[in-house]
């Protein structure tokens, strides 16, 4: 039975700019999230859980999204899933960025500017999705974990990636608010209009392979 080629950890065919854009769709990435927490009107489903783990334990907000990118990529392991460097620096970067934009966003008291926060938050997490999916560098742990999970089947059931996206997502949700994370009209906000808006951004900033390239073949980008 054949096998279909893996994919270079980094891709031969403009490795430095892969990289660059990664990095500053990443950094977009956490900036946008920043924006939506500091908004106070509702984070996204992860970081309801991230949110409400740092307030049940102390640990900064950007650690505890670092230590879950990281222990999502343990359960990589039984999947079978490969990272790529794009994979890596989705675990590491964003928490590191968090960390970094909250004290420096700070909460504003006027609703008007929370509300353009909260919107201009999502907008730029869908606009770093672009870049950093676009790079062809690896899906982030969260987005291999549910390819990941479709790729099997528990009980002679298969997981479509939605589904096992969508039931994932239900579950961080509700324990991120049972432990006091922060939901709101952003947190719909962001679960209706973060899709549409990747759909936009996403094939404009793809990086396109280049004509007789002879380059490894990149990854596709994945679902956000």
């Amino acid at each position: 039975m054949s096998h279909a080629p893996r994919a270079a950890f980094i891709p031969r065919e403009r490795p430095l700019e892969r990289i660059s854009r990664c990095l500053f769709g990443l950094v977009l990435f956490g900036i946008g999230i920043s924006l939506l927490i500091e908004s106070n009107l509702g984070a996204a489903p992860w970081d309801v859980f991230h949110t409400g783990v740092s307030e049940l334990t102390g640990i900064s907000t950007g650690w505890v999204i670092v230590i879950t990118g990281i222990l999502l990529l343990l359960l990589w392991i039984p999947l079978r899933e490969r990272p790529g460097l794009g994979t890596i620096l989705n675990a590491t970067v964003i928490g590191i960025v968090v960390d970094i934009a909250l004290p420096i966003i700070g909460e504003p008291d006027q609703l008007i500017v929370r509300l353009a926060m909260m919107f201009g938050g999502v907008v730029v997490v869908a606009l770093g999705s672009g870049f950093y999916i676009g790079a062809g560098l690896g899906p982030g742990p969260r987005d291999g974990l549910m390819t990941g999970l479709a790729k099997h089947s528990i009980a002679g059931y298969s997981i479509s990636v939605r589904s096992g996206r969508t039931f994932v997502e239900v579950v961080v949700l509700v324990v991120g608010v049972i432990l006091g994370g922060a939901i709101g009209v952003g947190t719909a906000a962001f679960t209706f209009g973060i899709g549409p808006l990747v759909q936009i951004f996403l094939p404009r900033l793809t990086m396109r392979e280049l004509p007789n390239s002879a380059a490894a073949p990149t990854r596709k980008p994945e679902e956000v």
